[in-house]
C-alpha cells in the first residue's frame, strides 16, 4: 500500500472520449480529467450527478442510467454507490474494505431524500450493501440510524445476506500491519476514501448517499462521519447538498456537511461553500493532532445544477455526470499540498 505522499504526487490522470446522446456514456473506459475546477457556463442544469473520488466514475455511470431509466434520485444514489460497495479493488467501501485492527470488516452508511428522510447504519458487519439497509431503515422504521448487532438483525430480517466481506488480498494487507501495528489515519485513495454521491435530478429534487469502510487499522468499533446526517451528508431541498470525505473526526467536530449547505443558503456557490468549511477546519486544526495527515475533502451542488468541490490537501478530485458534457474527472482546488505545514 502506498504512502498518502506519493500517492497524491504521482496520481495518474486520464483522459476520455464521450459519445452518447444522453451524455453518460455506459462502459466507458477512460476519463476526462478536467484541468482546472472553475464553473464555465454552468447554468441552470439538471440532471446532474456528482460523486467523490476516481471510483466515482462507475459508480455515476449506473447511476445516471437510473435516471434516464426514469428512476428517482434517490434510487440513483443508492444504485451508484452500490457499484464500489460491490467492488472488492475498492478497498475502503464494502467489500474487499481494509478491516480494523482486530481484522473486521465494518460499515458505514447513510442516505436522504428530498423530504429529508434519511436512514442510517453505523459500524455493521457481514452485509455487503450498507446503502441498501441504511435505504431500509429511512423507509421501513421510525428511526434514522441502527447500529452494530441491531443493525445486522434488522438487515438479515429484511433479506440481506450475511457474508464474509475480509477479501484474502485485505487480510494479507491486515496481517503485514499487525507486524508493526503502526497507526495513523492517513487518507487516501487505498486506506480510506468513502464514496459520497449527490445527484439533482429533472425535477429539481436533491437526494444523497455516503458508503465506508473506514479507515484502515482503526479500533474496534470506530464510527467516522459517514453514517452521520450533516456530518458526512445533508442536503436541503430548497438550497442543495453537501457530502465530506477524509478524515471523519475533523468532519464531525464542524459538521461539515451541513454548514456547507447552509453557506449555499446564504448565497454561496458550491465552491466557496466547500472552501469556507475546509478553511475553518484547517483554523481549527492548525495545532491539532491531527494536523500532519490530515485531509478533508467536499462536494456540493445546489438548486440550479452548479456544483463544486475543494479540499484540504492536494489531490482529491470527484467525478460530474451530465447531459451535457457527460461523464467526466474533476481535480478539486486546494488549500494546500502534502509539503506544506
Amino acid at each position: 500500500m502506498s504512502d498518502r505522499r506519493d500517492f497524491i504526487k504521482k496520481a495518474a490522470l486520464g483522459t476520455i472520449g464521450i459519445s452518447t446522446v444522453i451524455g453518460c456514456k455506459e462502459g466507458a473506459k477512460e476519463e476526462t480529467i478536467a484541468a482546472t475546477n472553475k464553473p464555465i457556463d454552468q447554468g441552470k442544469r439538471k440532471p446532474v450527478i456528482i460523486s467523490t473520488w476516481k471510483h466515482g466514475f462507475p459508480a455515476n455511470e449506473a447511476a445516471w442510467k437510473t435516471l434516464s431509466g426514469g428512476g428517482t434520485g434517490i434510487d440513483a444514489v443508492e444504485a451508484g454507490v452500490r457499484v464500489s460497495e460491490a467492488d472488492p479493488k475498492e478497498r475502503s467501501v464494502g467489500y474487499g474494505g481494509l478491516p480494523d485492527r482486530e481484522g473486521k470488516v465494518t460499515l458505514d452508511a447513510c442516505i436522504m431524500d428530498s423530504d429529508s428522510n434519511c436512514g442510517s447504519v453505523a459500524f455493521l458487519q457481514g452485509i455487503k450493501h450498507p446503502i441498501s439497509v441504511a435505504r431500509k431503515v429511512m423507509e421501513e422504521t421510525p428511526h434514522v440510524m441502527l447500529v452494530g448487532q441491531g443493525a445486522l438483525n434488522f438487515a438479515l430480517s429484511k433479506g440481506f445476506k450475511e457474508e464474509n466481506l475480509l477479501t484474502p488480498e485485505s487480510e494479507k494487507d491486515w496481517k503485514k500491519w499487525l507486524e508493526k501495528s503502526k497507526y495513523k489515519p492517513v487518507i487516501n485513495i487505498e486506506n480510506h476514501d468513502t464514496i459520497s454521491m449527490l445527484a439533482l435530478d429533472e425535477n429539481g429534487n436533491l437526494s444523497g448517499a455516503c458508503t465506508t469502510s473506514g479507515a484502515a487499522w482503526k479500533l474496534h468499533g470506530r464510527v467516522g462521519d459517514s453514517p452521520i446526517i450533516g456530518a458526512g451528508l445533508f442536503l436541503d431541498n430548497e438550497v442543495g447538498a453537501a457530502a465530506a470525505t477524509g478524515l471523519g473526526e475533523a468532519v464531525i467536530r464542524t459538521a461539515g456537511s451541513a454548514m456547507v449547505v447552509e453557506q449555499m443558503r446564504m448565497g454561496k456557490s458550491p465552491e466557496e461553500a466547500c472552501k469556507i468549511i475546509v478553511e475553518r477546519i484547517f483554523n481549527k486544526h492548525q495545532n491539532h493532532k491531527d494536523m500532519e495527515y490530515l485531509q478533508v475533502g467536499f462536494i456540493a451542488v445546489n438548486k440550479n445544477g452548479e456544483y463544486g468541490g475543494y479540499s484540504l490537501r492536494s489531490g482529491f478530485n470527484y467525478a460530474v455526470c451530465d447531459a451535457e458534457k457527460g461523464n467526466r474527472m474533476e481535480d478539486a482546488s486546494f488549500k494546500m499540498t502534502w509539503d506544506e505545514k
